[in-house]
């Protein structure tokens, strides 16, 4: 399921498509007020060898969802004042392969037990759809964590508590029973997060430029 978040950004409109906690966390931290609307997606059905390219693949699928939505129930842009659709997609990469959203609670063990001590990668993608021109403007980023060892105790908290299941890789990296054992973070913490703050407003800007 995408969740979709309404926003105002510079007297724009803004859908945000995501069904991140952390996504809701960073949009507030950047002063944005919410309204939430859902489309779904098999994101399962889309499939690439590159994590750069996954990402911005399912970025775009739910841009073309959430359009198709709008279109189905015969809502025209206009009509909800909408001006920019953004959509994201996140995935961490261990050991040469692609994590995405945990599919059970043993899968996000092996998850988590598998960064302690090491290291993982997340590749997250934005794009940005201008409604009233089309135009659309997108771009990756990645980050790279080092974790120290992370206790048993602590791993069997978070599959008991099974948030984990709800974000790539099972990694959550503001969580409180993780964010103890991550060691360093080379890029940004909003990128592992799952949305890219400067290359969020870069684009945003950019789709709004014409031509």
């Amino acid at each position: 399921m995408v969740v979709v978040l309404v926003v105002v950004f510079v007297g724009e409109q803004v859908i945000l498509g995501s069904s991140s906690m952390a996504r809701r966390h960073i949009l507030a931290e950047m002063g944005y007020d919410f309204t939430v609307l859902t489309a779904d997606i098999d994101e399962k059905a889309i499939r690439k060898e590159k994590p750069e390219e996954l990402v911005m693949a399912l970025a775009e699928a739910k841009a073309d969802a959430i359009l198709s939505r709008h279109q189905n129930v015969g809502t025209s842009v206009e009509a909800v004042h909408t001006t920019l659709l953004i959509t994201a997609d996140t995935v961490v990469v261990h050991e040469g392969r692609i994590r995405e959203k945990p599919s059970s609670k043993d899968e996000a063990r092996n998850f988590i037990e598998g960064y302690s001590g090491g290291r993982a990668e997340v590749v997250g993608s934005v794009l940005v759809t201008n409604l009233k021109t089309g135009r659309r403007k997108a771009g990756w980023d990645r980050a790279e964590v080092y974790f120290y060892d992370i206790p048993a105790q602590i791993v069997q908290s978070l599959i008991d508590e099974g948030i984990t299941l709800n974000v790539a890789g099972g990694l959550m990296l503001e969580h409180p029973l993780t964010s103890p054992f991550v060691k360093e973070v080379i890029g940004t913490a909003d990128t592992v997060m799952g949305l890219p703050i400067s290359l969020t407003e870069r684009l945003i800007q950019e789709a709004l430029t014409w031509p």
